[in-house]
């Protein structure tokens, strides 16, 4: 006999299941959807539609998820059979079930369209939530007048329920209703482990009170990447997410004057595209519902994209420029002898003026978005060229069309906003200013240089909140970390960190920072030029030569301190190398950089710099001189034959057996370039009492090389040819890396390589 359930009864099966028990492990994001935790005013409203549920009934539940939808239907039944084809799930799910005590729930691993594994079982209830390629097995498998449910529909989170019962002539379907299983962004965080409950109420207020969005709030209380976070949002949500440069690509920018800018900033929506697959939007809210952007255009059909915050405003941006682009960058020039009798630098027309701001800001904003280091702007005769280097390689911006007019405006604008003087175009001039990007302040670093065919300019970009690596995140070989972390315990000494600039020798130095600021037990101080990163418990300074407080300066004040450590920014002259020794002397562990090729160039840098042989080899602890190259896109690795030429120099004598390398073929994720990020490859030099002796005679380079190879010298080609074969760069790296006389096994025991 059946029975209809009341809504009174619907209630109190929701209400007596705690869904917070079935929350899945953060492990498996990649395989957790809406349907594998339903919302409960889904499961609430699935329980109604269905209605009658046969008294004692067994059921079968195909895509059992994490188990709280099984839960709900033991509530009213004898018997629960699961079938779920993901195995870790169905793991999760039968400690979830065994947790709350249900014993009559059995979770086994198949897939659907093969029905319950023993063929003559008969169900009088069967419901699935997932999408199957055929039903004609589960329909065998009800027993008299059984119903089979499914949810069906090309919407994922907005499916129809359908009912067939057996016996009926082809499963006879019967559209019962929508089921709604989409979640909001703060209940997929609380659901993948992200946040708890506590804590989102604290991020809401947070919100409340800066008048920020909460998930704003939330990715900086994690500390989380911006495509990381969205791109797992995107996925739980059903939704495409996409960069800027795939969408600047395809932009109408007509359908951007459609709207007013008021309805799109309150909506947090762009539309992209119109067509056959109808409209195309983009926006940086996930919680974006498909009725809001479905009113946007009478075509019925709206597909959006999910951007990040920063991406959004990048796009918004382009549409804005776009909008004046005929008039503003399609200027005929005169010929080319008239125009350089014509000085271009003296703009006139106001009119223009916030036009070449706004191309500023989206330039800062694409290389923010790109985690770009620096951006160069340049001039040669007609042809305007934007650049940006990420991950070490310059990359061409050329969706800005600038005309020379627009470049002599637009190195005004830069001018500007960093105070530099407008009417010096002789001489190279710097300085700085600062911006700020959602919730993270960036200093720029301004460096103007005249030119034959005008001025260009480089700007760096320093994140000043940006999170600070670890020890154990730089990618240091597992022996010289430890070397590293061990001479951050040292009572006293000197500590070079040494490489070209952009070499990440900052970066090293600030993760040995971060420990020490974690672990408190000793007072750090530190002078540098800029402060890159800001960090909690060190007391940071800047160096101000401008009004006579430099590297040296600073030194002599920061003994009366009582430091334990002191980091300098840079080495740069003879009395900062000595104030540095002199700290040393005194009782202070000095951590700093220096601009030199190697571990053992180093010592020749401080020769020069007038420091006496005797006091470098007392202080002197370590030397760590690294290089930065790219790392191996993790999605798109695949092993490679190596390049022979790259071979040979490699292993003049013989190649050793199995010697594997790998290279990125190219994917979405590293847009195409087969490589994501970068790594340092470090060579590292402990001085011990043999090379402290040597050091104190200033010997030859040479034979400080090749004494330091005899004592243990890590050497730059042993670190990077250990990233080689565990596939973390690719082998074609090694020659810009490495000289070529060092790229062969360095000889040891007084017979050393040419130099």
């Amino acid at each position: 006999m059946n029975a209809r359930l009341s809504e009174h009864q619907v209630a109190h099966i929701v209400d007596r299941i705690d869904r917070s028990r079935f929350v899945a492990s953060p492990d498996l994001r990649h395989v957790i959807s809406g349907r594998t935790i339903p919302p409960r005013n889904a499961m609430r409203h699935l329980l109604t539609l269905m209605g009658e549920v046969p008294s004692g009934a067994r059921v079968l539940v195909v895509g059992g998820g994490s188990g709280y939808l099984p839960a709900l239907m033991a509530c009213t039944s004898d018997r629960v059979c699961v079938l779920e084809k993901e195995p870790a799930i169905a793991e999760i799910a039968r400690a979830n079930l065994a947790r709350i005590g249900l014993e009559r729930v059995e979770v086994r691993v198949g897939r659907g369209e093969d029905g319950w594994p023993e063929r003559s079982a008969r169900f009088d209830l069967i419901l699935s939530v997932c999408s199957l390629d055929r039903l004609d097995v589960l329909l065998d498998q009800l027993s008299e007048d059984g119903f089979l449910y499914t949810l069906e529909g090309p919407e994922r989170e907005h499916p129809v329920l359908i009912q067939r019962q057996a016996g009926a002539e082809d499963g006879a379907p019967r559209a019962l209703g929508t089921v709604i299983f989409s979640r909001s962004s703060s209940q997929i965080l609380i659901d993948l482990g992200f946040v708890e409950p506590a804590m989102l109420d604290r991020a809401r207020e947070e919100a409340h009170r800066r008048h920020e969005p909460v998930l704003a709030v939330i990715r900086n209380r994690l500390g989380l990447e911006d495509a990381d976070f969205y791109r797992t949002l995107a996925r739980q949500r059903d939704m495409k997410f996409v960069g800027a440069d795939e969408v600047l690509q395809r932009l109408d920018s007509e359908l951007f004057h459609r709207y007013s800018r008021t309805f799109l900033d309150n909506r947090r929506v762009l539309p992209v595209s119109l067509g056959d697959e109808g409209l195309v939007v983009v926006t940086d809210n996930p919680d974006l519902s498909q009725d809001e952007a479905m009113g946007m255009e009478a075509c019925g059909r709206v597909r959006c994209l999910l951007v990040t915050p920063t991406d959004f405003r990048r796009i918004w941006s382009a549409l804005e420029l776009t909008e004046r682009s005929e008039q503003m960058l399609s200027w005929s020039e005169s010929p080319s002898e008239q125009a350089s009798n014509q000085d271009l630098l003296e703009l006139s027309k106001n009119e223009i003026s916030h036009y070449l701001v706004s191309i500023y800001e989206a330039i800062l904003l694409d290389a923010v978005s790109a985690n770009a280091s620096d951006v160069h702007v340049e001039r040669y005769g007609n042809r305007i060229r934007i650049r940006i280097r990420s991950d070490g390689e310059l990359h061409d911006l050329t969706h800005y069309r600038l005309t020379p007019r627009d470049h002599a405006g637009l190195i005004n604008v830069i001018k500007v906003r960093a105070e530099i003087n407008i009417a010096e175009r002789r001489l190279p001039q710097g300085g700085r200013s600062h911006m700020r990007v959602g919730n993270t302040n960036y200093d720029l670093r301004v460096q103007i240089q005249p030119s034959l065919h005008g001025e260009h300019a480089v700007i760096r970009l320093l994140s000043q909140t940006g999170r600070v690596l670890g020890l154990d995140e730089l990618g240091m070989a597992t022996t010289v970390a430890g070397h590293y972390e061990r001479l951050l315990d040292n009572p006293a000494g000197l500590v070079l960190v040494v490489g070209p600039t952009g070499s990440g020798k900052s970066t090293t130095l600030y993760a040995g920072l971060q420990q020490l600021a974690d672990d408190g037990r000793r007072k750090v101080i530190t002078v540098e030029d800029p402060i890159e990163y800001s960090i909690d418990n060190i007391q940071q300074t800047r160096a101000r030569p401008d009004i006579g407080f430099g590297f040296a300066d600073a030194m002599r004040s920061f003994v009366r301190q009582d430091p334990d450590v002191i980091l300098v920014g840079e080495i740069r002259d003879r009395e900062t190398a000595l104030e540095a020794i002199r700290a040393s002397q005194t009782g202070h562990l000095v951590l700093s950089t220096l601009h030199s090729n190697d571990s053992v160039d180093a010592m020749q840098r401080m020769y020069d710099l007038e420091v006496l042989p005797n006091s470098l080899a007392s202080e002197l602890r370590a030397v760590i001189a690294q290089r930065l190259a790219k790392r191996i896109c993790p999605n798109c690795r695949q092993q490679v034959e190596p390049d022979p030429r790259i071979l040979r120099e490699l292993f003049p004598e013989q190649v050793p057996s199995e010697f594997k390398c790998y290279e990125g073929r190219g994917c979405v994720d590293c847009g195409g370039r087969g490589t994501h990020g970068r790594i340092a490859v470090v060579e590292f030099l402990q001085v011990n009492d043999e090379l402290r002796d040597l050091i104190s005679r200033r010997p030859a380079i040479g034979e400080l090389r090749w004494r330091a190879l005899d004592n243990g010298l890590i050497t730059m080609r042993d670190s990077a040819l250990d990233h080689v074969i565990e596939g973390i760069i690719p082998m074609s790296e090694l020659p810009r890396l490495l000289p070529q006389d060092r790229m062969a096994p360095e000889q040891r025991g007084g017979r050393r390589t040419a130099t």
